[in-house]
């Protein structure tokens, strides 16, 4: 959305830039990190830093701040309202029971993916992995052969460029908003098989287009398949991506064409006409 400068309120801005700085990499922060990861001066962020923690979003030790349980007010009540998670929650769910793989689906936020929604039923896999595949943890033991998810968190997020539904997502954007999202973007390198070159991406995502659906093998983390297919409204736009994991033997087998990718795509038909 575009504003007039007017209306723009710069020191909001810039308190959003500090508490945005706090992420699964770095949990705590004192002023210098702060004010490096938000592009404020040290002073400004310190003074950003000690009303977020008056406020009761931060809490500190006097020299490093961390996030409190109060910043979850916001993800709560967008969790609450919002009609995308609240409809794909039982679509999950079902898959989840039926397959016993992993699944989730995510909205496209910057140069990340976002998890909105994960089966619950990941809650009681034995393996420990990001919603996308991301490993948490050491592997035990799978019920079935099956490698599903553990210890997901809602608002996990994936660099786009390297995730399924990141690239579905991409793939759904308008050719103008494609370019700006990716002029000056450097597309990390994550592993070995890790695309970051704009051009080579640009032609997977019109693969993507064609096909309607992504397949994104190890480029996220070794060992890790992941399928996503876009979740589209009846006027045809596309408002989020519905993903599923699997482990390299069952890649191996051809279970996503076989298994996953009808389930996904029969899913998000049904899906349509609810968003």
């Amino acid at each position: 959305m575009t504003i007039a400068r007017a209306d723009f309120i710069e020191g909001m801005a810039k308190g959003m830039a500090v508490l945005e700085s706090f992420d699964t990499e770095r949990q705590r922060l004192n002023a210098t990190q702060a004010a490096q990861r938000a592009g404020l001066t040290r002073a400004a962020a310190r003074r950003h830093l000690l009303t977020l923690a008056h406020l009761g979003y931060l809490e500190s030790d006097g020299s490093h701040f961390w996030l409190s349980a109060k910043v979850l007010r916001f993800s709560g009540s967008y969790l609450a309202s919002a009609r995308l998670p609240r409809t794909v929650q039982p679509t999950l769910n079902r898959l989840a029971v039926q397959t016993r793989d992993a699944y989730s689906a995510a909205v496209l936020e910057g140069d990340s993916v976002v998890i909105v929604a994960r089966s619950a039923a990941a809650l009681a896999s034995p393996v420990a992995h990001d919603w996308d595949g991301s490993s948490l943890g050491a592997a035990l033991p799978a019920a079935a052969g099956r490698l599903t998810a553990y210890g997901l968190h809602l608002g996990a997020r994936l660099p786009a460029h390297a995730s399924s539904t990141g690239r579905v997502l991409l793939a759904a954007l308008p050719e103008s908003e494609l370019s700006a999202w990716l002029e000056g973007r450097a597309l990390v390198r994550l592993t070995p098989y890790t695309v970051t070159d704009p051009g080579a991406l640009r032609k997977i995502l019109d693969q993507i287009r064609q096909q309607d659906f992504c397949i994104a093998s190890e480029e996220h983390e070794i060992g890790v398949h992941a399928v996503a297919v876009p979740l589209r409204n009846l006027q045809g736009k596309t408002v989020g991506a519905l993903n599923a994991v699997l482990p390299p033997q069952r890649l191996a087998r051809g279970a996503i064409q076989r298994e996953l990718l009808p389930l996904l795509q029969d899913a998000a038909l049904e899906l349509r006409a609810l968003l």
